[in-house]
């Protein structure tokens, strides 16, 4: 057996040199800081970059890390099943992906039958309910959100609501209703108006019946948008009246980062069709899942459908640790508590700072939002920009959002410590300072 370390080079230079010469066009382009940065490390909710400068993580690598970096149970899990047998496909049977789907149907609600398809990625989970919607309905008319985004796969940019994320070539057949936005909604803040877009549509941009509606039930790269209560339900009972479905997509709000419960449609009562998860299932892990009501599941039955490294042995044993940890360590309530503390502090940086137009978000999926002006709301990209440079200063890592890129977006480990908002609400005030 060869033995021999591969050489790295750790610095920022060469690493930037090779990115730029080998990495496509598409591969470059999402970089958020002017200057790059290199990690060399993570544990828990913080990290280190490659000259050994510590950050607060309030990114969560893009959501993915939910229970916290290099998680020490979730990498010993991974590790003793990478040792014994890296991968199996489902062509063979393994108990570890056996074991993860059970787990995984026990935590949605009671009452029905639940069945389990590991995928590779969220987007591709995302393409997979769209079949299995059009083939359990007949169907092919789906809705989705303005603002609304599920992947970069060509079927997932067809339901994605933001030009800077859609390219050419995308299947048809989707129609887009109005997000519910209670801060900059085109229908003004309530519920009634948007449920009746929901009509409306069905009516004039569909044949009438549809295969169902796509729903973040916190949207998230589209700005930190909660959906209000009474939407996924009343949502449900529009579509479903139509012959269509209601998926929930949980990719980003999904396993109690919330706070309020594990799902995030837990919080309208309503019990999806079928939800799609990825991103904190495997805390960094490459893993989706679609979890759907058995009988829609049994429609695809009759051709194949194979994601060859859905059921990876080693990505769902990190997947039941997650379980596991969410479970013994109590992340959800954890991120009620802390996500609560740090809201109260965001909304006194918006007392203080003229240039914060709304702060919003449940649990630790929060967002501050900039505007020129409160009266007019005028999406404000350059100061989002420049404070972000600033937060990299005081040592927090968190993302641009929206689709203005006006929205300070923070979706942390959700081991983030009530010892851990004082810094960050201080770096917050002293970012949004340093502007004046």
């Amino acid at each position: 057996m060869t033995g021999h370390p591969l050489h790295t080079d750790w610095s920022l230079a060469g690493t930037a040199e090779r990115r730029k010469r080998y990495y496509a066009a598409s591969q470059q382009k999402f970089v958020p800081f002017k200057e790059p940065l290199v990690f060399a490390k993570g544990s828990m909710q913080y990290l280190w970059d490659s000259e050994g400068r510590k950050y607060t993580d309030l990114l969560g690598m893009n959501v993915c890390v939910s229970v916290g970096h290099s998680h020490p149970t979730v990498v010993k899990a991974a590790m003793e099943q990478a040792q014994t047998l890296t991968h199996c496909t489902t062509m063979f049977y393994h108990p570890v992906p056996a074991h993860f789907a059970e787990e995984l149907a026990a935590t949605m609600p009671k009452g029905h039958e639940w069945v389990v398809h590991f995928t590779n990625s969220g987007s591709e989970a995302i393409d997979l309910a769209m079949v299995m919607a059009r083939t359990y309905t007949g169907h092919l008319d789906l809705l989705a959100l303005r603002t609304a985004y599920h992947g970069p796969t060509s079927a997932a940019q067809s339901l994605t609501g933001i030009a800077a994320f859609r390219h050419p070539g995308m299947p048809g057949n989707v129609a887009f209703v109005a997000e519910p936005n209670q801060y900059r909604g085109v229908f003004g803040a309530g519920v009634q108006p948007y449920l009746d877009d929901i009509e409306h549509v069905i009516a004039t941009a569909t044949t009438g019946k549809v295969a169902g509606i796509f729903v973040e039930s916190v949207q998230g790269y589209g700005g930190i948008v909660e959906m209000p209560q009474g939407y996924m339900a009343g949502a449900a009972e529009r579509v479903r009246a139509a012959g269509g479905l209601y998926i929930a997509d949980e990719v980003q709000s999904g396993f109690g980062r919330t706070g309020d419960h594990m799902w995030g449609f837990e919080a309208d009562g309503v019990v999806p069709d079928i939800v799609v998860m990825a991103k904190g299932i495997g805390n960094g892990f490459p893993l989706g899942a679609v979890v759907a009501r058995k009988e829609i599941g049994d429609a695809m039955a009759g051709k194949f459908m194979f994601h060859t490294y859905g059921a990876n042995p080693t990505s769902c044993a990190a997947g039941r640790a997650v379980l596991q940890v969410i479970r013994e360590e109590k992340t959800q309530a954890n991120a009620r508590t802390v996500g609560g503390e740090l809201l109260a502090r965001l909304k006194d940086l918006q007392q203080k700072h003229k240039s914060i137009g709304d702060v919003r978000g449940r649990g630790l999926m929060l967002a501050i939002e900039m505007v020129k002006d409160r009266k007019t709301k005028e999406p404000d990209a350059e100061v989002t920009a420049a404070v972000f440079e600033h937060c990299r200063e005081q040592g927090l890592i968190l993302s641009k959002s929206g689709p203005h890129r006006s929205v300070l977006r923070m979706v942390p480990p959700m081991c983030l410590a009530l010892s851990d908002v004082d810094q960050v609400a201080e770096g917050l005030d002293k970012a949004f300072s340093s502007l004046a």
